[in-house]
């Protein structure tokens, strides 16, 4: 789920970027093009974890469907 178009699908590429200040900006894009969309969610607080730990959070959410956003940031209906 983004912020910008709502739901997209198919062959996506996904970014994690650290802000600098405790959290990351989570984007998603078709897989080449232009545009990136942000994340529902994002910016996301870093876990203690680490990047790289969000990252994959974010790319399973995003494989498993279902209008995901950026892991524990979205409330559910």
């Amino acid at each position: 789920m983004t912020v910008q178009v709502g739901v997209i699908t198919g062959d996506l590429t996904v970014t994690t970027t650290d802000q600098g200040n405790g959290t990351a900006r989570v984007s998603i894009q078709y897989t080449g093009a232009d545009e990136w969309y942000d994340l529902e969610g994002s910016p996301a607080p870093i876990p203690r974890h680490g990047l790289r730990h969000l990252h994959q959070a974010v790319v399973h959410a995003v494989r498993e469907g279902g209008a995901a956003g950026t892991p524990g940031t979205r409330t559910l209906p």
